[in-house]
């Protein structure tokens, strides 16, 4: 469960009406009137959303600078050349892309904004750019899982969370995907053979500024710690940082993740917090599509097999994204996706009905 302070619920808070979205032209000085912007609270430690969606620049660029008038900061993403985002960094930022086209955010933690200025430009890269012309599957690590309950609260993408619900939290807001959308997803198995593809709705546990997958150049803190070990693992283990988490409350456990109950109870069939592995899928590359089912709240059977025969291995859950590793033809199901004979693999042993799956372009087959 979430040791972050106790949770208030959010609400989507709307200071005025918002203007209709209007192309803007391309430029690499531009201004965001965000007075009148619908702004979604939730999380723990409670934060406000403003987003502002994407913008075509004039000139490639791989850095960001941003002004707030009011209160906020700004998160900024670009565009990689597979059609992917990169993860949240907040500006000023350099990107791992040089890319045409960026995203923004304004994080709120009280108050209001009323302005943003964004400047983008060219500077030397200062770690290597992400390579995405070959098909790789993401970093893997295997961390310590806590269920995360809170059904009634509000993540901190603005989602209310329901009974048996099905996403999971990571300690920073790099990898945070908006309400709804899955551009952020993980990968989690149990050590009974269980996945779950579940988008990333939440941050925590413990941190908020832990994206322990990312290696010491590009981690925002805790830059001393091995890659793919999260804060407060080293904090409950080893007395890292005295033991304390970035709040300086003591580490009661190890925790990397937390799971809603649906993806801790039904995905992953766990009883008790547990050692789990997970793949953050958008640090991988190649074929991706999105799971979309015709309940809000529900998720597709992953089949050992390309047929609904096949024993149940896991679930994959609404809005989710999952890596295909290449497709095969198999039992003909009708889904949200029409109807179709062909199967995904989406890991060793794991396959899902095309029928659920929207977006997937370029697989190979087995």
């Amino acid at each position: 469960m979430r040791y972050l302070i106790p949770l208030v619920a959010g609400a989507a808070l709307v200071a005025g009406l918002a203007s209709p979205a209007q192309a803007a032209p391309a430029s690499n000085e531009w201004t965001a009137d965000v007075s009148g912007r619908a702004v979604t609270w939730g999380g723990s430690p409670r934060t406000g959303l403003i987003e502002l969606g994407s913008h075509r620049l004039a000139q490639p660029a791989n850095a960001v600078t941003a002004a707030v008038t009011g209160d906020g900061v700004v998160d900024v993403r670009g565009l990689r050349a597979d059609g992917q985002w990169t993860e949240w960094l907040e500006a000023p930022a350099t990107l791992p892309v040089t890319t045409s086209t960026i995203e923004t955010r304004v994080v709120l933690s009280s108050g209001k904004a009323s302005r943003v200025k964004l400047t983008a430009k060219q500077v030397p890269a200062t770690v290597a750019a992400d390579d995405v012309s070959v098909a790789a599957a993401g970093r893997s690590y295997r961390v310590y899982a806590t269920r995360e309950g809170l059904v009634g609260g509000t993540t901190a993408n603005g989602h209310v969370i329901r009974s048996r619900d099905h996403f999971v939290a990571l300690p920073s807001r790099r990898g945070l995907a908006a309400k709804n959308s899955g551009n952020y997803s993980v990968q989690v198995c149990a050590s009974n053979g269980r996945c779950e593809w579940a988008p990333v709705w939440d941050v925590g546990p413990w941190n908020t500024k832990d994206d322990y997958w990312n290696p010491s150049a590009t981690r925002e803190m805790w830059k001393d710690l091995p890659q793919g070990k999260p804060q407060a693992q080293a904090a409950y283990e080893n007395n890292y940082n005295g033991g304390k988490d970035q709040f300086g409350r003591e580490v009661a456990n190890p925790a990397g993740i937390d799971l809603a109950d649906g993806t801790f109870w039904d995905g992953l069939k766990l009883t008790t917090n547990s050692w789990v592995t997970v793949t953050y899928l958008w640090t991988g590359s190649g074929p991706v599509g999105t799971v979309r089912t015709s309940d809000a709240a529900g998720t597709v059977n992953v089949r050992s097999g390309a047929t609904s025969t096949a024993s149940q291995v896991g679930v994959a859950a609404n809005y989710a994204q999952v890596r295909v590793t290449c497709q095969l033809t198999g039992q003909s199901v009708t889904g949200t996706q029409g109807t179709s004979n062909v199967w995904y693999r989406i890991a060793s042993g794991k396959h899902i009905a095309k029928a659920y799956v929207a977006g997937v372009s370029g697989a190979t087959a087995c």
